[in-house]
Order: C-alpha cells, then structure tokens, then sequence
C-alpha cells in the first residue's frame, strides 16, 4: 500500500462515529403556541370545511351551549376566557345556536342534508320577520309600500347580511361576500317575484278573471333603486385601484367612507320612496 492510499484510508477512518463520553441523549419537545396559532389560521383560511364541520349532533349541542371567547386576530397563543360581552351574547342567542343544533351535521349525506334542512329553517325565518315587520308597520299606520321598503325588506334581509358578513371575515377575495348579495337579488327579482306572479296568473285564469296588478310607485322606486345601485357599483370600480386594495377592506379612512356612503344610499332610497309614497314629491 502506497503512502497516498495509506493517508486516504487515514482520513476515512477519522471520519467515522466514535462513542464518546455521553452515551445518553435526552430530547425535549415543546409546543409552540405562536407556531400552532399560524398554522390553525392557515388551515382556516386554506379549507373552511375542516373547521366548521360536525360529525355529530352531540357536538353541534355542545358547541350551542357552550359560552366560548370571540376570536382574536391578535392571538397570543394563550387559551383567552369568555369575556363580559360573550356571556351577554350567548344568552341572547342561545336560542338560535340551539335552534340550529338542530341542522344534521355535515357528514351525514355528505352535507347535502345540512344544506337541505338549512335553507328550511332559514325560509321559515325570513318568512316570520317579514310578517312580524308587516304587522309592526300596519300597527304604526304606516303605508303598505313603505312597510314593505323599510321593515319587511330590512327584515327579510337580515340573513343575507350576516351570511356576506362571514363571507367578508373569512375569505381572502371578496366575491364570495358580493356574489351572495347579487345572487340573493336574482333570486328575489326573478324567482321570487316571477314564481308568485305566475301562480296567480295561473289561479285567477282559473277562476276565469283576468289577473291585473296597480302599477303604483314601482317605477319611481325601481328608477331610484338603478340609479343607487349604479353608484354603489361605481365604488366597488373605484376601490379596486391599487392604493386601496380591492372592493372590501383597505386603509380605515377608505373603509368608513365606503360604508358611510352605502349606508347614505340605503339611507335616501327609504326618503325619497317615503316621501313619494305619501305625495311629498311627485313620481312618475
């Protein structure tokens, strides 16, 4: 053996594991709650499904009934305590968790069931705040038209304004939360309106009388509606420019312009059909 072989066989054997003075290793793992709490928003955020799904009524009545803290963006990775103003929510809407414990849970029938059962009690929600809003308005001696604009519409309403409310909180983009309030419309204009009028088209046939419905201020409101609607769409246009940041969200000053505005609007829509309504100003 050359030197050069011996030298190579030298450092490899230099290289080798030798056992040292501590033959024991001891290895201590640690959670790490900032680590856990990034992860847990980003499966949150990546697949909602896996949040808020159940497998079981048990937990959905255990989850209803039980006073939990709201979320914090800001979390520190310590478990936080109800607050004051958890338990007072929770008793005001303990009914309505429960009440919806009720829902299957999204395993069974592979969530078809839950989406089934859900859009029934929803319907029988808004079907009773729209009558308890038309009572209210007969009650005060208000007009049908505008009970129907300011209580019945606001009441009937209130499902889709919570439903784009978690759409705008837990998705990245905001077309899931603006979807739902144009597709809540289209279905109201076209099958809600459209379905009833052709069963009564279809009833009154029937009975052999001709089907006639007063036009009254519906022009005049659905001009006032387009014109609104138009501005509204405008805005959400403009606040896609790059120093704000899309249709929802943005620095704050531009986030309480934008909801003072659509707010303003809503606002003059229920003036001026009110005034119109009672011949304050002229319509056509």
């Amino acid at each position: 053996m050359t030197s050069d072989e011996e030298e190579a066989r030298r450092i490899a054997e230099m290289g080798k594991p030798v056992l040292g003075e501590h033959s024991k290793l001891e290895v201590i793992i640690e959670e790490s709650y900032e680590f856990k709490s990034t992860v847990d928003k980003l499966i949150k955020k990546t697949n909602l499904a896996l949040v808020v799904g159940t497998n079981s009524w048990r937990d959905q009545f255990m989850e209803a009934i039980t006073v939990s803290a709201d979320e914090d963006e800001e979390d520190t990775g310590e478990e936080r305590l109800p607050s004051c103003f958890d338990y007072v929510m929770h008793f005001l809407t303990v009914f309505w968790k429960v009440l919806f414990a009720c829902v299957p849970p999204t395993d069974y029938l592979n969530g078809w069931a839950c989406f089934i059962v859900s859009i029934v009690i929803i319907g029988l929600l808004t079907a009773v705040i729209g009558d308890l809003a038309s009572h209210f308005g007969c009650t005060i001696g208000l007009k049908d038209s505008v009970t129907a604009v300011v209580f019945v519409a606001l009441g009937t309403s209130v499902p889709d304004t919570f439903a784009s409310k978690v759409s705008a909180v837990q998705d990245t983009y905001a077309d899931a939360s603006i979807g739902n309030v144009t597709g809540s419309n289209a279905v109201n204009v076209f099958l809600g309106i459209g379905l009833a009028w052709s069963v009564a088209a279809i009833y009154w046939h029937m009975k052999g009388k001709p089907f006639v419905v007063e036009a009254g201020s519906l022009a005049f409101s659905v001009t006032l509606f387009t014109i609104f609607a138009f501005l509204a769409i405008s805005v959400l246009l403009y606040r896609r420019r790059a120093h704000i940041g899309g249709e929802l969200g943005g620095p704050r000053g531009h986030r309480l312009a934008t909801s003072a505005f659509l707010f303003g609007l809503w606002f003059l829509y229920i003036l001026f059909s009110s005034l119109e309504a009672y011949c304050h100003i002229e319509g056509f």
